[in-house]
């Protein structure tokens, strides 16, 4: 195979030579909550391989949620592994590496170059006393004023906070703060680094500084940990090399270099195609993920999560919540069994039935509403998935609907707040689980009435981490040349105007029912 030698001069000077032949791919490695994929793509997008391994999560109390940071490096190495396997290319043709992760959490490494606690995923809430805190001091205000976010307790300045009041030699032996691609990336190349959407989306940086900022740290009372926020890169720049170690662990050739990857839903947005700021993308896979980008962060107050873009120069507008396709496999889970049994006996799909189901029922015939708050609520925190609506009537179709319908309304709530602070997008673009159906694509079309991009079903996370490798390495100019080449729209599916009041009327209901329960979640604490 033919092949050229490029040099690149990596942080600490020296040179290191990788092969850009004419079959070149990238590694996209994408840790989310509960499994850790890797993919692998050529240069035009196209996904030769992944392999998805799933992680254990450690819940020691109520509102914990971890994960053994030991176990989940053996899990990334054996998802790599397996992806190269099961690609049947040459290692030595893998031109770069990147990563995806979930955003929050804390990720903490010692010393000794080991885990000084266990992992923290974004669903842990053992930090709400803290946050409840530093809003009644007003300590909020000032926060955002530095960096244009409010305050979550899954983010590593709370979890932070938590470990200082509750167990302070976790930090005492703690040299790194991580987020969870940080730490993967760490054990890959052996060099610490932080990174800007992550960072950025924590607390972590001054947005007008571009910087860690001791004034911010010292807010939170944490001035201690500032020393242990490594370097921030961006996504696309060089953090290191794979090492020999590294490289016997997971058959990568030692010496790829490893780009610093990026925030999930960067990675999704990015490998949706935006780029530009008339570009608006939606995510309905276990989260309701709903963005565009800009050049200012929005700070009127109509938005909870402004943080840094994967490209330099734009500001990532987001509103999410676990409002999303999570519900619906809830329902066939607990409610459909016997027709999931079934069609896996004929060798077709549950899905083939669901999407029957809810083509057989006109959203005029249907008067159930659905709340998808299963796994969490962008409504009130004790909020909690409900129907209303039902009677001896109905049936599991019409439930099915609901939830269809349900989970499409979550997500025009969040498009609504965004629609706020720009023009309505030409088209929204949509991946995820839902985008497989064209007949949910269709209610999304005509409950927001603006047409539907559908992208090329692949691995949107290790997609976009795999085109940060390729900048690394020198395959793209940049995210736009990335975006050419790599990302692919199926199909446009067009709202249907005749059912623009109905579905309209069906908002409002939604809109009313969320009302009318705002003063019963308190009595659902427990």
């Amino acid at each position: 195979m033919p092949f050229l030698l490029a040099e690149i001069l990596n942080f600490q000077g020296s040179i290191h030579r990788i092969s850009v032949g004419s079959f070149r791919y990238l590694l996209g490695i994408d840790n989310g909550g509960t499994f850790s994929k890797a993919a692998i793509f050529d240069e035009d997008g196209k996904q030769i391989s992944v392999a998805s391994v799933p992680t254990v999560t450690i819940t020691p109390k109520p509102g914990y949620t971890e994960r053994d940071m030991n176990e989940l490096w053996e899990v990334n190495a054996q998802a790599i592994r397996e992806s190269i396997e099961k690609s049947g290319i040459d290692p030595k043709d893998i031109a770069g590496v990147s990563f995806s992760g979930h955003g929050k959490g804390l990720y903490m490494v010692g010393y000794d170059g080991k885990p000084s606690y266990n992992g923290i995923i974004s669903t842990d809430t053992r930090a709400w006393a803290q946050v409840e805190r530093w809003y009644k001091e007003g300590v909020n205000k000032k926060v955002y004023e530095k960096t244009f976010q409010e305050i979550l307790a899954v983010q590593p300045v709370s979890l932070l906070a938590w470990f200082k009041e509750n167990d302070p030699k976790v930090l005492e032996r703690t040299k790194y703060i991580f987020a969870v691609k940080d730490y993967i990336r760490y054990m890959l190349t052996g060099e610490a680094y932080s990174e800007y959407t992550d960072c950025s989306g924590s607390n972590f940086v001054n947005m007008t500084t571009k910087q860690h900022d001791k004034e911010l740290m010292a807010l939170f009372g944490l001035e201690e940990c500032y020393d242990k926020l490594p370097p921030l890169r961006y996504s696309a720049d060089i953090c290191g090399y794979i090492t020999k170690e590294a490289s016997e662990k997971t058959l990568l050739p030692e010496g790829i270099p490893v780009a610093a990857g990026m925030f999930d839903v960067d990675a999704c947005g990015i490998a949706s195609g935006l780029c530009d700021e008339e570009q608006m993308c939606m995510v309905a896979g276990t989260w309701s993920i709903n963005e565009f980008i800009r050049k200012e962060p929005v700070t009127n107050g109509t938005v909870d999560l402004n943080s840094m873009f994967c490209i330099p120069g734009y500001y990532l507008i987001e509103e999410s919540s676990p409002t999303s396709a999570g519900n619906m496999e809830w329902f066939i889970r607990n409610l459909m069994s016997y027709e999931k049994a079934e069609a896996k006996e004929k060798g077709g799909s549950i899905y083939d039935i669901t999407n029957e189901w809810v083509t057989s029922i006109e959203p005029q015939d249907n008067n159930i509403i659905f709340l998808p708050f299963l796994n969490g609520s962008n409504e009130d925190a004790l909020a909690k998935g409900t129907f209303v609506g039902l009677t001896a009537y109905h049936n599991k179709k019409h439930m099915l609907r609901a939830v269809y319908e349900g989970i499409v309304f979550s997500h025009v709530t969040h498009v609504k707040k965004l629609l706020r602070n720009r023009e309505v997008p030409k088209s929204i673009r949509l991946s995820g689980g839902a985008a497989n159906s064209d007949v949910w694509v269709q209610i999304f079309a005509d409950a927001l009435q603006i047409p539907i991009d559908v992208i090329e079903d692949k691995e949107l996370g290790a997609q976009g981490a795999a085109m940060a490798a390729g900048i690394a390495a020198g395959i793209y100019a940049d995210y736009q040349d990335a975006v050419n080449r790599t990302v692919t729209i199926t199909k446009t599916i067009y709202p249907r105007p005749e059912y623009k009041e109905i579905y309209e009327e069906k908002y409002a209901t939604y809109r009313a029912v969320i009302q009318g329960l705002s003063s019963a979640w308190d009595h659902f604490k427990n």
